[in-house]
């Protein structure tokens, strides 16, 4: 009798002991949200990146941030950075990550790292002989890459120790008129790359453009206004290259920030991640006006902000759905040296080291020839990486400057009706046009290190990998 009484107690004790979890896992907020930023602005007379020609930074513009956003959903957690930088190397991936988990739990495997392409930010070390020739191999850039991935990493921690419960809206912006397809058919039969303005031999852009503005916004539960606006994010295919100089900036993305912070508050956090814009940029060769001076990033970002402030009226909300991150590592083919073009490329760049502004598309061609036979045919081995949030919105990386083409392909098929296509993430290997590029030749097709076909094989990847997610309702 004792033992059958000893056993009733227990069994109570069991039952109310997990009514009382079940409870306070029905109370526990089905999603939090941390936001935080690190300031990553360099010393002066760090070397700037995104050139054929040195530049050192002789002042800032505007600072740069490594900003983080942390989602938890039910006790999942991922954490998306954006960084105004020219690009990430899978080094620094990789270091960020193992310190991401070491300090806050979160998976590396999680974590989407994402650059800006920032024109005005500073050179990284070991992203190739371009880079290591023209700043990357200064102490000042080694420094700065050294310390980076822990940079990374505290604000990933600062937005981690932030979370707190949150709503989320979505929405799909258009900014027609302000991104372009650099590439043009020519009168001559020929395919231009940035032809000048009112030239008078463009005959007609050579493939599209992509104007959407995909939305994200954070929003403090319970509250009300404008200020109840914790974050947005803005996913936008369009080069950050508007601002040039020697003068530290974050482009246009930082531009944007202030602008959105002006209406939501000083403490608004604006998260740009860059879509397939390895061809568009803002310039419109139909316009007389100078498009080539520090202040066209406040024109860029007054309009785009205008958009997003438009699409408030279409946001709607996220409804409550599983948290789910996939990633995967696919091979892709290195480029062909053709015969004497490793010999040609050493004999090129001897001749302009004193002359950096002359033979610019020599130039091009011989540091991807040099790159291209460091590889000795060995594969580009990259990740494509997916995040879900239910069954509406999610983001899928791409390792590269990948062409509007590829972009537009993915979103078409993707299965989710909002999807951010975030290039330049995790790592990067250069351009990525699409096949028929390759063939028509110039700037872009010229650099790529990868072969053609490559840009289709990430694009299928990333819609096997969406279509796996979508068809997973948990994680």
């Amino acid at each position: 009798m004792n033992r059958f009484l000893s056993f009733t107690v227990l069994a109570h004790f069991w039952l109310a002991a997990n009514l009382m979890l079940a409870a306070r896992a029905a109370e526990a907020p089905p999603l939090r949200v941390g936001l935080a930023q690190v300031d990553i602005t360099p010393p002066l007379g760090i070397p700037l990146a995104g050139y054929y020609h040195e530049r050192g930074a002789d002042g800032v513009l505007d600072p740069l941030f490594s900003k983080a956003l942390v989602f938890e959903v039910q006790g999942r957690r991922a954490a998306l950075v954006a960084l105004d930088l020219i690009g990430v190397t899978r080094e620094i991936t990789d270091r960020a990550r193992a310190a991401i988990e070491r300090t806050t739990g979160i998976p590396g495997g999680h974590v989407l790292i994402a650059a800006n392409h920032a024109h005005t930010g500073p050179e990284l070390a070991e992203r190739g002989r371009r880079s290591s020739e023209l700043g990357g191999g200064h102490e000042l850039a080694v420094k700065f890459t050294e310390e980076l991935p822990d940079k990374i990493a505290a604000s990933v921690r600062l937005a981690h120790e932030r979370l707190q419960p949150a709503q989320l809206s979505v929405a799909s912006a258009r900014c027609e008129g302000l991104t372009f397809n650099r590439r043009y058919f020519m009168r001559d039969g020929s395919v231009g790359w940035n032809p000048g303005k009112l030239n008078p031999d463009i005959m007609l852009p050579a493939g599209p453009s992509d104007p959407e503005v995909g939305l994200l916004l954070v929003e403090k539960v319970g509250a009300s206004g404008p200020r109840s606006v914790l974050a947005t994010c803005v996913n936008f295919a369009m080069h950050t290259d508007t601002t040039g100089g020697s003068q530290i900036s974050a482009d246009w993305p930082g531009a944007l920030s202030r602008v959105l912070a002006g209406y939501h508050g000083a403490d608004h956090l604006t998260l740009v991640t860059l879509g397939a814009c390895g061809n568009l940029n803002h310039l419109d060769f139909g316009w007389r006006w100078p498009q080539g001076t520090p202040i066209e990033q406040h024109r860029i970002a007054t309009l785009l902000g205008a958009e997003i402030f438009r699409a408030h009226k279409e946001l709607r909300p996220l409804p409550p759905g599983p948290l789910r991150v996939r990633s995967v590592m696919i091979e892709l083919p290195v480029r062909e040296l053709k015969p004497g073009e490793l010999e040609e490329a050493k004999a090129t760049l001897a001749a302009v080291k004193d002359d950096r502004g002359s033979n610019f598309m020599k130039q091009v061609v011989a540091y991807r020839a040099l790159d291209v036979a460091e590889r000795e045919g060995k594969p580009f081995r990259v990740e494509v990486q997916a995040i879900a949030l239910g069954d509406q919105v999610a983001w899928v990386t791409l390792p590269g400057e990948v062409f509007v083409e590829l972009g537009l392909a993915l979103k078409k098929r993707s299965p989710f009706p909002l999807t951010h296509v975030v290039t330049l993430a995790n790592e990067s290997i250069g351009y990525i046009p699409d096949r028929r590029s390759y063939a028509e030749g110039n700037y872009e097709p010229e650099s790529a290190r990868c072969a053609p076909g490559a840009g289709e094989r990430l694009v299928e990847a990333a819609v096997q990998l969406l279509a796996d997610l979508r068809a997973s309702p948990t994680p």
